[in-house]
């Protein structure tokens, strides 16, 4: 019980067995049911043409051979046994005794007739079934009503009461429900093997995936999941083909991170080397010494920052780095970091603009990032255009949306890189950084659910935050 396809085989075969036992009990009782009441009702029409003539001589005080004659002739006439009842009244209770019978039976032991107590009583013909000596009998009382010359009341004097065997019916019951057994037979083997194969069907697709699956926890992301259908497991198979491809492309980055990263860490590690040799000559002048102290220095600082914002990054990935959110006024910010690049700005013999509304643009945000995001787009635009390129910075809003954007006037991005600008370690062959700054920028929005996009062609290059205001 313990393998899927035996639990689905099962679990439809015993639907399907459930299913048809319902469906033929349901069908036999309701059959049975029907040909039986049908019975009684062509019974009844039967007794009520042929009775006229027996109420005729009760009411002329006919003889009672006269009575046994109409009797047998109604018999004939509904092809039923036909008995004339009489009724008396004991204390609390009617009972009925046999005045004439078809059959020409004196007493009359295997049938009770309670059928024509329930028509004396409600005074309205009444059918019923009764069991008897040669089985189930259907019955159909007429009562006779007469009226009393001394209460001058409408009462019932006599019933007259149609039976008919129902052997017939309960044979065709039998063979109905006989077929109706073998069909269901059947119908269960048919549904036995149809649950197999689609027990076998379901475990086959089931155990593909699971072979994929385990290559794929190998560490074999080449493996791919079959999808095969659009249906439940079709479905299944296609979000774990997508999970794989997620993964063959987080194992990627992982590789290339890790290369990228690598390489970064020793181009600087092989400077810091050389200079260290260079600085251990003793015939070195002191000009030069100068001078390789300060390549010393920055490349050092390069690898500071490079390890900081792997840093960051790597918390931003891994979802740890908290925010704190509060209202900020963008133009505050803008100002403010306006003033921390004034040195490099000189040093750049560029200018920055500040395009800022009167009135405040807030949002919620933590100020802290959001100045972060500023710097590393004001640091980027310095270090990718020509010395003398002028900045903009501008802060605006429309309607729920807050944007921040800087604005350079170099050469532009080429479009081949637009597409792949904020992935890590993404920069030009002759640009300076690690290519790290973007990357951090786009995930630091993102989680401020914000956005930075990008805008570039010769002359022109802008880079805009927007947030939730």
């Amino acid at each position: 019980m313990r393998s899927l396809r035996t639990r689905l085989a099962l679990s439809l075969f015993l639907i399907v067995a459930v299913a048809v036992g319902i469906v033929g009990f349901g069908v036999l009782r309701s059959l049975s049911d029907g040909l039986r009441q049908e019975a009684l009702k062509g019974l009844l029409m039967s007794a009520q043409r042929s009775s006229r003539g027996i109420d005729t001589a009760i009411d002329h005080n006919d003889s009672a051979p006269r009575l046994d004659m109409l009797v047998r002739d109604a018999a004939d006439s509904a092809t039923a046994r036909v008995t004339l009842l009489g009724l008396y009244a004991v204390p609390g209770e009617l009972r009925s005794y046999p005045k004439s019978d078809s059959t020409r039976q004196v007493e009359i032991r295997d049938l009770q007739f309670d059928v024509a107590i329930e028509a004396a009583q409600t005074s309205k013909p009444a059918t019923a079934i009764e069991a008897g000596d040669a089985g189930r009998v259907g019955e159909a009382a007429i009562p006779l009503i007469y009226e009393d010359p001394r209460t001058h009341k409408r009462v019932v004097g006599t019933v007259i009461v149609y039976s008919r065997p129902l052997s017939d019916i309960d044979a065709d019951v039998r063979v109905a429900r006989d077929r109706v057994l073998t069909a269901a037979l059947a119908a269960l083997l048919l549904a036995a093997l149809a649950a197999w194969l689609v027990a076998r069907s379901v475990a086959l697709r089931v155990r593909r995936l699971e072979v994929v699956a385990g290559r794929v926890s190998d560490g074999d992301l080449t493996a791919r999941f079959p999808v095969e259908s659009s249906d439940e497991l079709g479905q299944l198979a296609q979000t774990l083909e997508q999970m794989r491809r997620q993964l063959a492309e987080l194992d990627d980055a992982r590789k290339r991170f890790i290369a990228t990263a690598s390489h970064e860490l020793r181009t600087p590690l092989f400077s810091l080397g050389g200079f260290l040799e260079l600085l251990e000559e003793e015939d070195l002048d002191e000009e030069d010494r100068r001078r390789f102290v300060t390549q010393l220095r920055q490349q050092v600082l390069r690898m500071q920052k490079l390890a900081t914002d792997l840093l960051d990054l790597s918390k931003l990935e891994a979802g740890s780095l908290e925010l704190r959110s509060e209202r900020t006024d963008l133009g505050d910010v803008a100002r403010m970091i306006a003033d921390e690049f004034a040195p490099a700005l000189v040093a750049h013999d560029a200018h920055m603009e500040l395009r800022l509304p009167p009135d405040p643009v807030e949002v919620m945000c933590d100020p802290e990032r959001v100045a972060q995001v500023l710097r590393i787009l004001i640091d980027n635009a310095i270090i990718h255009t020509p010395p003398g390129t002028d900045l903009v910075v501008s802060a605006s809003r429309r309607g729920n949306r807050a944007r921040l954007g800087v604005g350079d006037f170099g050469p532009g991005i080429h479009r081949t890189m637009l597409p792949r600008i904020f992935e890590p370690f993404v920069t030009s062959d002759d640009a300076q950084g690690s290519g790290l700054g973007l990357a951090i920028a786009g995930e630091l929005a993102e989680r401020m659910d914000g956005r930075l996009a990008v805008d570039s062609q010769p002359g022109r290059t802008t880079f805009t935050l927007e947030l939730p205001a």
